[in-house]
């Protein structure tokens, strides 16, 4: 996909590498403290996710951002334009696509981008051709003239997200972009996104699918309580929780105990669970280590008929850091 911005805002800022800079931000409502002095860098061209809990801050800290809601305190800058001092200036270096499509369900795909783009400024002219521009992009042009109605889901998500690269924004929030989509087509969208990426926007992600997270993005920041409690790449957080596990289901029910006892002989401290009846599990240092406890148990006369290396899931990392596992109930929107 190609991009042809040319904002001098972004072209002044071009030796800077953050397209995000936040430094102690702060949202109340009355005594409530949604955002506690964030701290966020944002890197030029790349996918950075937002994980949390319901009420954790994240479209709190999103929707400052994009100058829906005043900051409180703390500063924020995106490429280098001062979020709170240069609002307007703000609002054409950002896209930002919520969780429901945002489009009118009583015009077509193309009457619908047309009147978007018109309503930011550009010609007729200018906006019958980003029009065609987009859909085509986004692999729209066949149903460029048919009515919302006949749009599936993920054409319309897709729409959505056309809508809001109109003016060809450096940087784009995403909140929620897959819900409801069926897995073939959050899997288009994954690549529709990773094609913006490609041709050159930052995204700022929130998602509720933690696969989502560890297919998309190159860092991920955990928010809890208003405040970033884990950042790093996925495989870091994933790594920050401890190593792989060895899942074991034994032949006979009854030596679970006597296994328990091969095992944490050859590691220091509790690394053996029972979970049931005939199942060990094992938490690794190292992977290689699963052929260690093989062996110990081999040379005890266990058998064992099933094995199981298991690596850490981001979502093992969402339940040890916030104590909650992401749900269908821990969405948030982005509202005015």
């Amino acid at each position: 996909m190609q991009n042809t911005r040319t904002d001098p805002a972004v072209q002044t800022n071009d030796t800077a590498t953050s397209a995000v800079r936040i430094r102690g931000l702060v949202k109340t409502f009355g005594d409530y403290t949604a955002v506690n002095h964030i701290d966020l860098d944002i890197r030029r061209g790349e996918i950075f996710g937002v994980l949390g809990p319901n009420g954790a801050g994240k479209t709190t800290m999103i929707n400052m951002l994009a100058t829906l809601l005043p900051i409180d305190d703390g500063s924020a800058e995106i490429f280098g334009v001062d979020v709170a001092r240069e609002p307007h200036k703000i609002r054409q270096l950002i896209g930002v696509t919520g969780q429901y499509a945002s489009v009118d369900e009583k015009l077509t795909g193309r009457e619908n981008l047309q009147l978007i783009a018109r309503l930011q400024g550009l010609s007729r002219t200018a906006a019958r051709s980003i029009a065609v521009e987009l859909l085509e992009e986004f692999g729209l042009g066949a149903a460029a003239d048919k009515p919302l109605s006949t749009f599936s889901g993920g054409m319309r998500r897709r729409l959505d997200l056309a809508a809001s690269l109109i003016t060809r924004p450096p940087l784009i929030f995403l909140d929620e972009p897959t819900t409801g989509l069926d897995p073939r087509t959050r899997n288009q969208m994954w690549e529709t996104i990773r094609n913006l990426v490609a041709g050159g926007v930052t995204v700022l992600l929130t998602t509720q699918y933690l696969e989502e997270a560890d297919q998309l993005a190159d860092r991920i920041a955990v928010i809890d309580r208003g405040q970033i409690v884990a950042q790093g790449t996925p495989n870091e957080l994933k790594a920050s929780i401890g190593g792989s596990s060895l899942q074991l289901i034994l032949s006979e029910a009854g030596e679970e105990e006597q296994a328990r006892g091969v095992i944490s002989e050859l590691f220091a401290g509790d690394v053996v669970h029972v979970p049931n009846a005939g199942a060990i599990t094992v938490a690794l240092h190292d992977a290689s280590d699963a052929a260690t406890v093989l062996m110990a148990l081999r040379e005890h006369s266990i058998d064992v008929v099933s094995i199981n290396v298991q690596e850490p899931s981001l979502d093992d990392v969402f339940l040890t850091i916030t104590g909650e596992t992401a749900t269908e109930a821990d969405r948030e929107e982005i509202s005015a």
